[in-house]
């Protein structure tokens, strides 16, 4: 900076030549015609550009073909530097090297950067949904979760549930929970190329899944499909499932149960929807979502059934197939034709129309889900199997159950274990197990002394019920026989 004061002092003010400057401060003339006449300075750095010759103009039109290609291409099949050069030099014979290459796309990118149209939704326009994936505990297992987002476009309220899967019935379960929640129905929802919704086909030229085409039709609304790799296009949803993560699930929470996450996820969409402003807006969520509510379609009498259907032979095992796992039913229905239906969540088998089994969904392949009181009728025909019966084994009883059979007499002992069974079914476990505890603090191993400790609850009440029903005596007739009165 000091030899630049010089410089322009001796020039402008003492009208010294360049050659003379260059003598008395014992620099390059080159120096002093850079700073004399003021038209350079010391503190800005000017950029090189440097020119290749075998970077024509040709090049560079297609370069840049090529990075427009890409923006409609899906984000895993878009064109590297590398595959640029090797497209230049087999289709163009270019001479020059790969590195040229990459510089030249580098700075034509630089050049293109993303730029967004800001939107505006009128009330129950529109609404985005796609998925999202988290971690969190559920009973004490580590567990991948997918996250069905709902979110309006008009108020951007929020509406967030936690899958198992992302299969159709989840995706179609997920939707009806979001409207009961919103309780209405947006006219339009904005999504990706979903394989549950979509069969083939992208953006505008697409073919809907039958199922998914019938739930639209009962709950009257329109769908539009994403470009592929144009995430801006549903960018309210994409932030939606960040804020999620980063908010509600950290630190990663643990639960028993996917009923506790949903209720967790449902009171953080409600607190957001009720005391968050998105900053540039002059309403908040709640006054806006005031608006969109009264405009949403009004929802079907009739809620869509959303669950997978299937037609089902019960094997001599007393269960049926359903996607790589078996549910029992009861072991009178051996034989019998069934209809399964699987929700998200639960299994439910119908014979005639009437609900004979109920399961919690197992997606685990080989798992087979049994309920004890299914096979309690066969069981008391042949109780020298309930050792070894895996539906009594999987039952999970507890350990006061095993220490009271261990003390029974071993000659009676199985036909007790199943008349235990049955107290369990009839009564529940809790006061099976607590009548096993008083036996056991007595010392009676008898099942007769806890039938009698499971029953004498109801047994009162029981009695009183059926019991002779005594009248008291009116003693005032004999008082006015000693007066000298008439018994009437």
């Amino acid at each position: 900076m000091d030899q630049y004061q010089l410089i322009r002092h001796l020039f402008a003010v003492e009208g010294l030549s360049q050659r003379e400057i260059a003598r008395r401060l014992g620099i390059s003339r080159n120096t002093v015609a850079r700073y004399c006449k003021g038209n350079h300075v010391p503190w800005k750095r000017e950029s090189s550009i440097r020119s290749s010759p075998v970077v024509t103009q040709s090049v560079r039109t297609f370069i840049q073909r090529c990075l427009e290609h890409d923006r409609k291409a899906p984000r895993k099949q878009r064109h590297t530097a590398r595959r640029i050069y090797e497209r230049l030099r087999d289709e163009q014979g270019f001479t020059g090297g790969e590195s040229t290459i990459r510089r030249v796309v580098a700075e034509m990118k630089a050049k293109l950067p993303e730029v967004y149209v800001p939107l505006r939704f009128a009330p129950a326009e529109a609404a985005q949904v796609d998925w999202g994936k988290a971690t969190v505990f559920i009973a004490g297992e580590q567990t991948e979760v997918n996250l069905f987002c709902m979110r309006l476009c008009h108020s951007c309220a929020p509406f967030v549930m936690a899958f198992p899967s992302q299969r159709e019935e989840a995706f179609l379960e997920g939707h009806q929970r979001a409207f009961e929640y919103f309780q209405g129905v947006p006219q339009r929802i904005i999504y990706d190329n979903l394989k549950t919704a979509v069969k083939e086909g992208w953006g505008k030229q697409v073919k809907e899944q039958d199922r998914f085409r019938a739930f639209r039709a009962h709950y009257a609304y329109e769908a539009s499909f994403c470009n592929p790799g144009e995430g801006h296009e549903k960018g309210l949803i994409e932030n939606l499932v960040g804020y999620i993560r980063r908010n509600v699930l950290v630190p990663i929470p643990k639960v028993q149960t996917w009923e506790e996450l949903n209720q967790l996820l449902l009171r953080r969409c409600e607190h957001y929807r009720e005391n968050h402003h998105i900053r540039g807006r002059e309403l908040s969520v709640k006054e806006s979502f005031a608006f969109e509510q009264a405009s949403l379609t009004p929802l079907p009498i009739q809620p869509f059934e959303a669950v997978k259907m299937a037609d089902l032979k019960v094997d001599y095992f007393a269960t049926v197939s359903f996607e790589g796992c078996h549910y029992s039913v009861p072991v009178s229905y051996a034989g019998h034709t069934v209809t399964l239906k699987a929700s998200a969540f639960w299994v439910r088998i119908y014979y005639r129309g009437h609900e004979i089994a109920r399961h919690a969904r197992s997606y685990r392949k080989g798992k087979t889900c049994y309920t004890l009181a299914h096979y309690l009728p066969l069981l008391e025909q042949r109780p020298r199997a309930v050792r070894h019966a895996r539906p009594v084994q999987e039952a999970n009883l507890p350990e006061e159950f095993w220490r009271f059979y261990r003390n029974l007499k071993a000659h009676d002992a199985d036909r007790s274990l199943v008349r235990l069974l049955r107290l369990i079914v009839d009564h529940g476990l809790e006061p099976v197990q607590t009548a096993l505890h008083k036996a056991m603090s007595q010392g009676q191993y008898s099942l007769e002394v806890v039938e009698y400790y499971v029953t004498e609850r109801v047994q009162p009440k029981r009695l009183k019920a059926i019991g002779p029903q005594v009248k008291p005596i009116d003693l005032a007739c004999y008082d006015r026989l000693l007066r000298g009165g008439q018994v009437s």
